[in-house]
């Protein structure tokens, strides 16, 4: 799940990212921001969600993808679209 919240008096958005994947011990995000070194680490809730906010800057538009367990990329199902990347598959895509 990706949650956008627009501040009128800010010139960024709040970006709240909740995901549930299947045996994950750790969820990280990589890309926003064009950053695929430095990756955004989830905090894991009791109910086994991971969750992150982040607040990127309006008018952009950032690929990114999940590293679940530190090995498996996977892409966020509700992203505004996505983008194929130089290895040959894909990116999610969000539009700010």
């Amino acid at each position: 799940m990706v949650q956008k919240t627009y501040l009128k008096t800010k010139d960024y958005c709040k970006v709240k990212f909740a995901v549930n994947f299947e045996n994950a011990e750790t969820v990280e995000i990589l890309g926003l921001n064009s950053d695929w070194e430095n990756s955004i680490i989830m905090s894991k809730k009791k109910d086994g969600t991971f969750t992150s906010e982040v607040s990127l800057p309006k008018n952009s538009e950032h690929e990114f993808k999940y590293r679940v367990n530190e090995s498996l990329w996977l892409n966020e199902p509700d992203a505004d679209s996505e983008k194929i990347n130089e290895f040959g598959s894909s990116n999610s895509v969000l539009v700010i």
